[in-house]
């Protein structure tokens, strides 16, 4: 019998590993989920009726046996809940070869409410158009959508970007000289008519209906009783009203219609940072998972990651024994010349000036934090970027700026202003992948949404707040206890346990990145070990628009 027979068994800590697997685990099943859509029984509905489900045509059209990226997979995640949800925004995006090229897909997914548009719908549908704008992809529209979803039609209709900035944004990409393909293969009612016929080219399959109001509607207003075929059928859009450019009698044949035009087309011209690519060599193989911890505890050298994601593990470090908590540098990812910009995690022993005392002081910084030097020297980076023409690639992982006494007396808010400035201008292709934490202000300065990213991703790891979830927390909690306090009402510990709880419980919620991707503030959430082959790819698509802005920074902080 030994000492500890009988003695209480102690709990083995959870590794690293064994939290990353049953994490991705969690994140396929919720993909799974969401790509069924509306589920099996709408699936037949659509098989009942000759035509093909969203991601059936999707997997059609594109090259076989090549990738489909998609995109915005978990728009709509957990919203709508009290209409039956809308699993996916209620369409499929994503960009996919279509005769050796990339092409920006649309889909509308019927199985979701008919295919109609609520607002993330319409959010998710400007965004992939944005997209394609950007990086001048061309665009196919498998269009097959009964129109803006009358309950919330107040939420779809008027504002800037809203269902209008669709057809603003069919104009804007056919004025820009970017090929749009339309194929309707089911409704294309109301407003929504208005997609297809604003493409440069317009498929329509049998038994499909296009109009702006359909007979019901006519029906009601104007009196006039008329059916589908002759109000809006293939039939008669293209032997009368001329609106279909080509008529097909089912999906199989509108999507190799729609392919054979698309290799017809042109090869675009590569943008300059493209014209300087070289044979692709392999990064060093490694599993991503095991290198950076899940929830952000595990310190780890941002080198390593970065050499991970490069060709051959070479990386050219710009400045690296200043600002260490941002690594800057040089690579290749692909063949394409690449500059990252990522934040360190390690802990650093910082060398400071003497201060009139002998010797250099030193003092410890965080990994994850943005001092003053590694935001000055970001900035510069960045402007070096620029200058030579090479796209950014962010990746993120950061808690925020500096602050206390010191830090703001080294000028924090004024150096945070250059890198925000920096970002802001920036003309080169930029990507964001956010690794981990993405808080408060470090989301600006390390290339958050709202400062024009070409693509932004997320791993499965990344929290995505104003704040950490603690401090956050506690910080909302005094708020109510304050509320409460001048209503009259102390809380005892246990209420006062339970309101810390409730408030830790939803904002963890709004941390999680499927919250972030659910309203489009992420446009994928992928897998750590997949990052490189979907930059790789992301560049390919940046490396389709050949035009480059002039660099402009205005007044800089210094």
């Amino acid at each position: 019998m030994t000492a500890n027979d009988g003695a209480p068994a102690q709990a083995q800590p959870i590794s690293s590993q064994s939290v990353w697997q049953g994490e991705l685990a969690r994140l396929r099943a919720d993909q799974q989920q969401v790509r069924a859509g509306g589920g099996a029984k709408a699936q037949q509905r659509q098989h009942d009726k000759g035509r093909l489900t969203a991601r059936e045509r999707v997997s059609k059209l594109i090259d076989p046996g090549t990738p489909f990226d998609e995109l915005m997979t978990f728009a709509g995640y957990g919203m709508y809940e009290d209409v039956g949800g809308c699993p996916s925004g209620g369409t499929v995006t994503g960009i996919g070869q279509i005769g050796g090229r990339p092409w920006m897909i649309i889909a509308n997914d019927a199985t979701v409410k008919a295919g109609a548009f609520f607002p993330i719908t319409a959010k998710k549908v400007i965004r992939a158009q944005t997209i394609a704008l950007e990086n001048h992809l061309p665009t196919a529209y498998l269009v097959d959508s009964a129109g803006v979803y009358l309950p919330m039609q107040d939420e779809i209709f008027p504002d800037q970007d809203d269902f209008g900035r669709v057809f603003y944004l069919n104009a804007r990409m056919s004025a820009a000289g970017i090929p749009q393909i339309a194929a309707i293969m089911g409704n294309c009612v109301a407003g929504g008519a208005y997609l297809p016929v604003m493409c440069d080219t317009l498929i329509m399959t049998e038994g499909s209906g296009l109009y702006l109001a359909g007979p019901a509607l006519v029906k009601a207003a104007i009196g006039q009783v008329v059916d589908s075929e002759d109000l809006g059928g293939a039939s008669m859009h293209s032997a009368i009203a001329g609106t279909v450019d080509y008529k097909e009698k089912d999906d199989d044949a509108a999507i190799n219609r729609l392919r054979a035009l698309a290799e017809l087309y042109a090869p675009a011209e590569p943008a300059p940072f493209a014209k300087r690519r070289k044979e692709t060599q392999d990064a060093p193989a490694r599993d991503l998972t095991e290198l950076v911890g899940f929830d952000s505890a595990k310190t780890y050298d941002v080198r390593d990651l970065i050499k991970s994601l490069a060709d051959g593990g070479e990386f050219h470090e710009f400045k690296p024994e200043y600002g260490e908590t941002i690594v800057c540098g040089f690579a290749r990812a692909g063949g394409y010349p690449v500059a990252f910009v990522a934040n360190q995690r390690t802990v650093i022993k910082k060398k400071l000036k003497s201060g009139g005392e002998p010797g250099l002081r030193t003092r410890i910084e965080v990994g994850g934090v943005i001092y003053g030097d590694s935001a000055d020297k970001a900035a510069r980076f960045i402007l070096d970027a620029n200058q030579a023409g090479v796209p950014l690639v962010f990746l993120s992982d950061v808690t925020g700026f500096m602050v206390g006494r010191d830090s703001e007396q080294e000028g924090i808010i004024r150096r945070g202003a250059k890198l925000v400035n920096a970002v802001s201008n920036s003309v080169v292709p930029k990507i964001t992948i956010i690794t981990g934490g993405s808080f408060g202000a470090g989301n600006y300065a390390m290339n958050g949404k709202a400062y024009g990213p070409r693509f932004i991703f997320a791993w499965p790891s990344a929290k995505y707040a104003v704040m950490s979830g603690n401090a956050a927390a506690k910080t909302l909690l005094d708020i109510q206890l304050a509320a409460l306090k001048r209503s009259g009402h102390e809380p005892d510990d246990e209420e006062l346990t339970r309101l810390y709880d409730e408030v830790k419980a939803k904002y963890d919620t709004e941390l999680d990145p499927r919250y972030a991707a659910a309203r489009l503030w992420v446009d994928e959430i992928i897998e750590p070990n997949d990052t490189r082959a979907r930059l790789i790819r992301a560049l390919e698509a940046c490396a389709q628009n050949s035009k480059q802005e002039e660099l402009r920074v205005g007044v800089f902080q210094v």
